[in-house]
């Protein structure tokens, strides 16, 4: 018998908040949204219709649904307050990223809630971090773990902005909580902006965008590039790219360029199968990821017609519902999240200040 699907609450009634209650909406067997807590009666009236959930002005409301976890989506400034008011009911909590706006409150909410365990022992706080579940990462991942390309030495990232990319980095690396020292620098240029997530702008007037570089050292002859452009999710102008290096090799996007035997350099794809183009009519989605002729990554949501960010998001629910229930391990623990945005705050200084910064070790690093 099929377990029971994931109830979660939701304290938050934005944009992002709104992603998870789709979500549920497109798997109800898998997850359902318990409730979600919003600040007005309008408000929740508006959500109540819109989202077809129910809505409640109160968290204590909420926790009378008995949700097996809760989603703080709120913004930067409101988010520790939230989760330590979660915390404070036992309740688990899967913060947004990042789960504070500085490093003092990254200090603070750790010194007030990084000791909060579950009865195994988990950390009570996870954090909504889903980029390394993205299809196309978790399969670059995955063969750099298997060591396809020998030890991961060098990762550049030009796709997403700040502690995603930052995220993206140490998983590839294997880097954990050490000193990093951080060299980054800002540049404006003239780029057109065609699409938003408010929608296509009609408008190909070039207006000045931000590159931010960032060179990355963390020790052990591993070190990152970071490479992002204002609004780069979106605008169709800018490409996204990862590379990643290795002792015996590197991939980069989806080629790995590695070694049979001592004279034979091979490459090979890593390909996707997309179904519902040209006769194809199993619906629009990816199914697998294959490497040399062996699945690498396969969706677990056929059916549900899924965009890539989309399965990572459920990837991310569906691990958290297990890890509640004591069938799996942390989704991506509070201080993960921490040391996320710890970097992603040096590479903002140093692109500030033109200096090179070096992060220390922080109390999350012995978690």
């Amino acid at each position: 018998m099929d377990a029971a699907p994931v109830r979660f609450g939701i304290v938050g009634s934005g944009w992002r908040a709104g992603f998870f209650a789709r979500l549920a909406r497109a798997l109800p067997g898998r997850l359902t949204v318990a409730g979600v807590v919003t600040r007005s009666a309008a408000r929740a009236a508006q959500v109540r219709e819109e989202w077809g959930v129910p809505a409640f002005l109160t968290v204590d409301e909420l926790c009378g649904t008995a949700p097996e976890f809760v989603i703080v989506s709120v913004p930067w400034e409101v988010t520790p307050q939230a989760v330590r008011d979660l915390v404070d009911r036992g309740i688990p909590v899967l913060a947004e990223t990042p789960p504070a706006p500085d490093v003092r409150g990254l200090r603070e909410l750790w010194a007030a809630v990084g000791g909060a365990t579950r009865a195994d022992g988990g950390g009570l706080v996870q954090v909504a971090e889903q980029y390394t579940l993205m299809p196309g990462h978790a399969a670059r991942i995955a063969l750099v773990r298997e060591g396809v390309i020998g030890e991961a030495t060098s990762v550049q990232v030009s796709s997403t902005h700040m502690y995603h990319a930052m995220s993206l980095i140490r998983h590839t690396l294997g880097v954990g909580f050490g000193p990093a020292t951080v060299t980054a620098r800002a540049f404006t240029a003239p780029l057109a902006d065609p699409l938003s997530p408010g929608g296509w702008s009609d408008d190909l007037t070039p207006k000045d965008a931000v590159t931010t570089l960032a060179l990355l050292d963390f020790g052990g002859a591993r070190t990152a590039l970071y490479d992002f452009t204002d609004n780069q999710w979106w605008n169709p102008l800018r490409a996204r790219r990862m590379v990643v290096r290795g002792s015996l090799g590197e991939i980069v996007d989806d080629t790995v360029v590695r070694m049979a035997d001592p004279r034979t350099p091979l490459e090979s794809p890593l390909v996707r199968r997309r179904t519902g183009t040209d006769l194809n009519l199993e619906g629009a989605e990816v199914h697998h990821i294959s490497f040399d002729g062996r699945v690498v990554w396969r969706n677990d949501h056929v059916g549900a017609s899924l965009s890539e960010d989309d399965l990572a998001v459920v990837d991310l629910l569906c691990r958290t519902g297990a890890w509640v229930r004591g069938a799996g391990p942390e989704p991506y623990p509070l201080a993960d999240g921490c040391q996320d945005h710890l970097l992603a705050l040096a590479v903002e200084e140093s692109a500030r200040t033109g200096t090179p910064v070096t992060t220390a070790v922080e109390a999350w690093a012995d978690h």
